[in-house]
C-alpha cells in the first residue's frame, strides 16, 4: 500500500532558555534507524561535541521511541534512553519498557532529546503538542513512589505517565538509574544521574492520539500470527519471569556468587524464582499491551514491601543475593524495593557491595570507614544499609557510589583486583567462563559489560538446520557454549545485529525469537504494515549493524581502543566451585576471537574503528570516524 512520506517527529527541550522547538527527521533517516538505539545514537554523534563532561550541561540526553511503539503486537513498548555515559565516560545506552514510550507516542511524538541545564529543579509536562516547565522543588528529595503520587495529584490524572530520575540521580551517583511507573527501569549506564545533573526531575506525558498502522490489514495479520504461535501456559518469562535463571545458573555452575569467585551458591534455592513464585509473588504484571506478563510483584508486609515498586528480577536476585551471599529472600524484595525507591542500577549497586564485601574480607575496607557496618559476606542489613548509603551518597556510599572502578583506583591497596567491570561498567550477573561467547559480548558492547548484547551461548547449542528461528540468519549448526572459536564469533556477530535491531525497533528479547516465539520475518511484515515500507529482513539486520557501529564511533571519538575491549583478570582464572569449577576464558583465545570480530565488523584489527568502507556500507558516509 502506498503511503505519504514518514516522519519522526522529535520535541527538543533547552532546559537552560526554557523553550521547545520541533525537529521533523526524513523518512529515509527513519528507515535507515528506525528508532531506539540507532536514532539515539545517529542523534547523539550529531549533537555531542566530543569531551564534554557527562554530568555537565552540555551533555544531551535523548529518549527515542520507535515506528512500532504504542501500537499492538506484545513487546513492541520498549523505548531508548541514551546520553553520554558518567559511569564509563562513553555511549550510554539503555532500553526500558513499561507505559512511558506508548504514551509519548499518544502525544504525537516519537522522541525527546534534552539540552542544558534548568536553573532550579524543573519537570517537563506534555500533554498532547502542549509542553511546559514546572517547578518540581515540591518533589526533589522525595522517593519514587512520592514523586508519582505528587505529581498525580498535582495534575489531577491518574492516568498520566512519569519517568523521573529518583534521589539517586539527584546526587549524581554515576550508576543511577531513570524509571516510568515505578517499576519500569532504564537500568545501566548511569543516565538517571545526567537527568539529576540537569535538574530534571521527570518527563510526565499524557496523549489522546495513539498511532495507527499505515496497513491495517497486513498489521493485523501479524498480530494474529503471533497469537496463534504464543502459549501463555508454557511460557517459563510469564510463570517465572527473569527470575528463572537462579536455579538454571547454579546447576550449570555459572550462579555469580561471591564477586565471581564461585559459581555455585548453596543458598540458590532460597532466593529462586520458584520460591518466590510460592511464597512473596502477588501477581505477574506487564507492559503497554503485552500478553507475556513477565514482571513479578511481590509482598512482605513485615518489612513494608508492597507490589507497588514490582519485585525483584534475576538481575537483582543474584547481584545482591548470590554475588553478596546473602539467602534470604524476604530481604532482597526489600532491597529491590529499595533500589526503585532510590531509582538505582541494581545490577551495579549488587556489584559495588559485593566489591566492598571482598575489601572487607581482606582488610582494605575496614569498620571505621564503614562506620561501624559489617560487610562480611551474607549480612542482609548490611546490604540494606548500604543501599540507603549510596542512595544518598552518605559515609562509605559516597564512595561506592562511585561505581568500582572509579572506587578501586581511590582505595588503591590492590582493591583493583576485586573491581569487576569493562570500560567502568559493572559485570551483570552472567559468567564468561561457563558461556564463552559472552566475553565478547561484555568486552565489544559500547556501553560496558552488558548482558543484553546477544543470545548467551546456550542457545546457540541448540542451533539446527530445520525450524530454527536463527536459521533465517544461516545459524543451523549447534555450537558448545565452552568454544570460543570462529564459529562462535559468527554466532555473536550475526545475533549481536538482533538485539541492537530490537533496540532500535523497541521489541522486547523476552517476547522476540530466539528467546520466545515472535520470529523476525512476520516482526519485519509488521513493521512494513505499519509504515507501509517493504523492508527486507537484509535491511533489519543492517539497522542492528548500523546502530552498533554508530556507538563504536562514539567511543572511538571519546578515546576507547582495543585496550578497552578488555575483560577483569578475574574471568581469566579458574570458578572457585560448582560444576564447571576450574573453568576460565583463555586470554589468547579471547584475543584472537576479539580480533575476528573486528575484522567481520569492517572495524580496522589495530585501531578498532570502523573503516570508511564499512562506514559507506552502512550508508553513514557522513559520519567521521
Amino acid at each position: 500500500m502506498a503511503a505519504g512520506p514518514l516522519t519522526a517527529k522529535l520535541l527538543h527541550v533547552d532546559l537552560t532558555a526554557r523553550q521547545t522547538r520541533v525537529e521533523e527527521v526524513p523518512e529515509n533517516i527513519l528507515r535507515r534507524h528506525l528508532g531506539g538505539g540507532a536514532m539515539a545514537a545517529w542523534l547523539l554523534l550529531r549533537e555531542l561535541k566530543p569531551g564534554v563532561d557527562p554530568l555537565g550541561p552540555d551533555n544531551v540526553l535523548v529518549f527515542m521511541t520507535s515506528v512500532i511503539n504504542g501500537l499492538s503486537l506484545s513487546g513492541t513498548n520498549r523505548y531508548t534512553a541514551a546520553a553520554k555515559s558518567p559511569l564509563t565516560g562513553g555511549y550510554g545506552e539503555s532500553e526500558a519498557g513499561g507505559w512511558w514510550g506508548p504514551e509519548l507516542r499518544a502525544a504525537g511524538w516519537d522522541g525527546v532529546v534534552v539540552h542544558g541545564k534548568a536553573e532550579t529543579p524543573t519537570y517537563v509536562w506534555i500533554k498532547d503538542d502542549k509542553v511546559e516547565f514546572r517547578d518540581a522543588a515540591g518533589h526533589w528529595g522525595k522517593l519514587s513512589g512520592d514523586v508519582q503520587d505528587g505529581l498525580e495529584a498535582e495534575l489531577g490524572d491518574k492516568r498520566i505517565r512519569v519517568m523521573q530520575c529518583g534521589v539517586s540521580g539527584e546526587k549524581l551517583v554515576r550508576f543511577a538509574a531513570i524509571v516510568n511507573q515505578l517499576k519500569h527501569f532504564h537500568g545501566r549506564s548511569g543516565l538517571g544521574a545526567v537527568m539529576g545533573s540537569k535538574n530534571l526531575k521527570a518527563i510526565v506525558v499524557r496523549g489522546s492520539k495513539p498511532p495507527a498502522a499505515v496497513d491495517k490489514d497486513e498489521a493485523k495479520n501479524k498480530l494474529v500470527w503471533f497469537k496463534g504461535h504464543y502459549d501463555r501456559a508454557k511460557d517459563r518469562f510469564h510463570q517465572l519471569g527473569s527470575s528463572s535463571g537462579v536455579l538454571a545458573l547454579e546447576v550449570s555452575g555459572i550462579l555469580p556468587t561471591r564477586n565471581f569467585r564461585d559459581g555455585s551458591f548453596e543458598g540458590a534455592r532460597e532466593i529462586s524464582g520458584q520460591k518466590m513464585r510460592d511464597t512473596i509473588l502477588t501477581d505477574r504484571g506487564t507492559c503497554f499491551a503485552c500478553a507475556v506478563a513477565c514482571k513479578r510483584e511481590v509482598e512482605v508486609k513485615e518489612l513494608g514491601v508492597t507490589p507497588k515498586y514490582g519485585g525483584p528480577e534475576y538481575e537483582t536476585l543474584a547481584a545482591s543475593g548470590s554475588l553478596c551471599g546473602v539467602s534470604d529472600l524476604n530481604a532482597l524484595a526489600l532491597i529491590n524495593q529499595l533500589h526503585a525507591q532510590y531509582v538505582l542500577d541494581s545490577i551495579s549497586t549488587g556489584a559495588v557491595t559485593a566489591f566492598a564485601m571482598e575489601c572487607w574480607e581482606h582488610g582494605i575496607i575496614t569498620k571505621e570507614m564503614t562506620g561501624g557496618l559489617d560487610l562480611t559476606w551474607g549480612n542482609a542489613d548490611a546490604v540494606i544499609q548500604l543501599v540507603h548509603m549510596i542512595g544518598k551518597r552518605e559515609g562509605i556510599g559516597d564512595l561506592l557510589a562511585e561505581g568500582v572502578k572509579r572506587a578501586a583506583e581511590k582505595l588503591g591497596k590492590g582493591s583493583e583486583k576485586y573491581a569487576l567491570h569493562v570500560k567502568g561498567q559493572e559485570l551483570p550477573m552472567h559468567d564468561p567462563r561457563g558461556k564463552k561467547g559472552l566475553s565478547l559480548a561484555y568486552a565489544l558492547s559500547p556501553t560496558g559489560a552488558d548482558h543484553m548484547e546477544a543470545p548467551h551461548d546456550p542457545l546457540y547449542a541448540g542451533f539446527h538446520p530445520t525450524g530454527h528461528p536463527m536459521g533465517v540468519l544461516g545459524l543451523i549448526e549447534p555450537l558448545d557454549p565452552l568454544d570460543l572459536d570462529a564459529k562462535k564469533v559468527r554466532a555473536f556477530f550475526e545475533t549481536q545485529k538482533v538485539w541492537s535491531f530490537y533496540n532500535s525497533v523497541g521489541m522486547c528479547d523476552f517476547v522476540g525469537a530466539p528467546l520466545n516465539v515472535m520470529e523476525l520475518t512476520p516482526l519485519v511484515d509488521y513493521i512494513n504494515g505499519v509504515t507501509g515500507w517493504n523492508m527486507s529482513l537484509y535491511e533489519a539486520m543492517k539497522v542492528g549493524e548500523r546502530n552498533n557501529t554508530l556507538a563504536r564511533v562514539f567511543n572511538n571519538r571519546e578515546g576507547f581502543t582495543p585496550e578497552d575491549d578488555v575483560l577483569p583478570d578475574r574471568l581469566h582464572e579458574g570458578i572457585g566451585n560448582g560444576a564447571l569449577k576450574g573453568s576460565f576464558v583463555e586470554r589468547d583465545k579471547f584475543i584472537a576471537a576479539r580480533r575476528t570480530y573486528y575484522e567481520m565488523a569492517g572495524w580496522d584489527p589495530e585501531t578498532g574503528k570502523p573503516t570508511a568502507a564499512k562506514l559507506a556500507e552502512l550508508g553513514l558516509t557522513d559520519v567521521k570516524a
